[in-house]
């Protein structure tokens, strides 16, 4: 496999009830239909220095911030391919670099901060990231439950919902079971509109019938705050 893809877009969130999601769903049909990756779980490993300076950074909310990933939309091994993620945002804009590696290579690279086997500007670009940070290492491992939509008028036009969100600190591995600790309540969806242009007026429409407004929710810092941060204001309370 040798994709490898630039994305460039807004991705605007909402948190939504069992309601709620339903509601969207109908309102929706005529615009939407399931895309290639219609349903399944999605598995991220994040990574991060020693000190987590990535998520600090980012939960700072500076005009700028990036971060690194693995992603799988399936269990894997070690010697299988999966995504390696670049992504950066930008004033509210997202940047996404994304290639294809074997996960075991992947892991080996990202860790040492040797350069990706593989020649490309988006390579090139991850390696660079590597060095920058040095020492960079596994930090947390999301996985999610995600149905997602495209537009059927041939736009970028893309929406998800995702739901059973987990979050854990060891097992690092797509090979690995789905298990961790919830970061949304269970009956709730975090929908995200991903779009590199303005939201379509039946969206913006049944948003504002339905007084939805968008939430800075982040899956990486809300995991980042609830298993690492305070557990590490525990420790010192405890010591």
């Amino acid at each position: 496999m040798s994709e490898q893809m630039i994305f460039e877009r807004y991705e605007i969130k909402y948190l939504l009830t069992g309601r709620q999601k339903r509601e969207i769903l109908e309102a929706m049909q005529p615009y939407m239909a399931p895309d290639r990756y219609a349903h399944g779980t999605i598995r991220n490993i994040y990574f991060d220095t020693d000190t987590y300076r990535l998520i600090r950074r980012s939960i700072e909310r500076p005009a700028y911030k990036e971060k690194l990933r693995l992603r799988s939309y399936r269990s894997c091994g070690p010697e299988e391919p999966v995504f390696v993620e670049l992504k950066k945002k930008y004033r509210s804009v997202v940047y996404k670099r994304r290639l294809i590696l074997e996960q075991q290579k992947a892991v080996e690279c990202l860790m040492r901060g040797k350069k990706l086997p593989l020649h490309s500007q988006i390579a090139e670009e991850i390696s660079y990231f590597c060095s920058y940070y040095h020492n960079l290492s596994p930090a947390v491992f999301l996985s999610y439950d995600r149905d997602a939509y495209s537009a059927v008028d041939g736009s970028d036009l893309r929406i998800t919902f995702d739901e059973n969100i987990l979050a854990r600190r060891e097992g690092f591995s797509f090979g690995e079971g789905i298990y961790g600790t919830p970061l949304i309540d269970r009956k709730m969806t975090l929908m995200e509109v991903k779009t590199s242009g303005g939201i379509p007026l039946w969206l913006v429409h049944w948003l504002t019938r339905n007084q939805i407004y968008k939430t800075s929710f982040s899956k990486y810092g809300t995991a980042y705050q609830t298993t690492i941060y305070e557990k590490e204001q525990g420790d010192i309370l405890h010591a």
